[in-house]
């Protein structure tokens, strides 16, 4: 082959590679675009004021609005009640959200720089921001205590899902009493079976909070195993309680966790089903809700549960009583991250 038919392949090359990705950014840009045109059929979204605060009145359900249109991840709002009826949207979009008594965390792309990077921004009652700190990767989880003082969450900073084995996360906690800021759990003293325990590969995610506001459930992963830890904030450790076991959310009477078990025999990427545990027997038992669940639940009350799970425009909210009994209901579509306030 001579060199000026080498150059001429080389040169083609170069300008098909050039044309893919010119073609990709156009595409991405038109299905931008798209998510942008309120899809037919779809639940009505209008703009106004949404607030997080505990009291006034009707109970009301707070969330990521997942539906096609202009008010697209911008945080929601609907009456309790009426879960898929017309929303309130509010202009504050997050990626990853919860509220408590008139606090938020949201979970933010921050796209101000060359390369898109992520924060989480505390939010007031209204919607306003109290305090920020940059994320170290890709938004998973994040809660808030039920008295709306403590506030923490989860990133990726490798891979791309928790159902492998490449990935690694951080996750933080901000107390909004002191300010105190711990970046990483991995800084608190792992104890298991009453022993102080270290490993390089150690990785938290799923914090949720007891009313006390210094008891936290989250779920601790090591030596490829995954395993449910009570942490103290005051004396900074976390406590090995049992094994398989993610992302648990604690039962407003704090009684019981929902959890995500991986069951043996599922697919690889589909390998969870719902249980409850029961805290003061450590007795376990499943939920009516046969599809993997990769969400954090949250609870509605003392008896319910609701979910997560891939919709068509991105996600559905779904319920299961948390007592094993009945079966899952779709509550809301195009909908993600809720919470229940009032």
């Amino acid at each position: 082959m001579t060199l000026q038919r080498r150059i001429l392949i080389l040169v083609t090359a170069v300008v098909l590679l050039a044309a893919v990705g010119v073609l990709a950014v156009l595409r991405a840009g038109s299905r931008a675009d798209e998510k942008d045109q309120a899809r037919p059929g779809g639940p009505r979204v209008t703009p106004g004021a949404v607030s997080l605060a505990a009291g006034g009145g009707e109970r009301r359900m707070v969330f990521r609005n997942m539906a096609w249109g202009p008010h697209r991840d911008e945080i929601a709002s609907v009456p309790a009640g009426a879960p898929d009826g017309p929303r309130t949207a509010s202009g504050v979009k997050c990626l990853r959200f919860h509220a408590a008594a008139g606090t938020g965390i949201c979970l933010q792309s921050d796209k101000g720089g060359v390369q898109e990077s992520y924060r989480a921004v505390v939010l007031d009652s209204a919607l306003k921001e109290v305090t920020t700190r940059p994320l170290a990767g890709i938004p998973t989880r994040a809660r808030v205590s039920p008295g709306g003082h403590l506030a923490a969450w989860t990133v990726f900073v490798g891979g791309d899902s928790y159902a492998g084995t490449d990935f690694s996360t951080r996750t933080s906690l901000l107390d909004l009493r002191t300010g105190r800021y711990d970046a990483s759990l991995e800084d608190f003293t792992v104890l298991m079976d009453g022993k102080p325990y270290r490993s390089a590969d150690v990785n938290f995610w799923g914090v949720t909070f007891a009313a006390d506001e210094q008891t936290f459930y989250a779920t601790l992963a090591t030596g490829g195993r995954t395993h449910l830890v009570r942490g103290d904030l005051a004396a900074r450790t976390v406590s090995v309680l049992r094994e398989n076991l993610e992302c648990p959310s604690l039962s407003p009477d704090g009684t019981r966790l929902v959890f995500k078990k991986r069951v043996p025999g599922l697919p690889e990427d589909a390998p969870w089903r719902l249980y409850v545990l029961d805290l003061a027997s450590m007795k376990e038992a499943p939920l009516a809700e046969a599809r993997s669940v990769d969400d954090q639940v949250v609870w509605t009350d003392d008896h319910t549960v609701v979910y997560s799970l891939p919709g068509d425009f991105g996600a559905d909210l779904y319920s299961v009583p948390a007592d094993g009994s009945g079966a899952p209901v779709r509550v809301t579509a195009s909908a993600l991250a809720p919470a229940f306030l009032g």
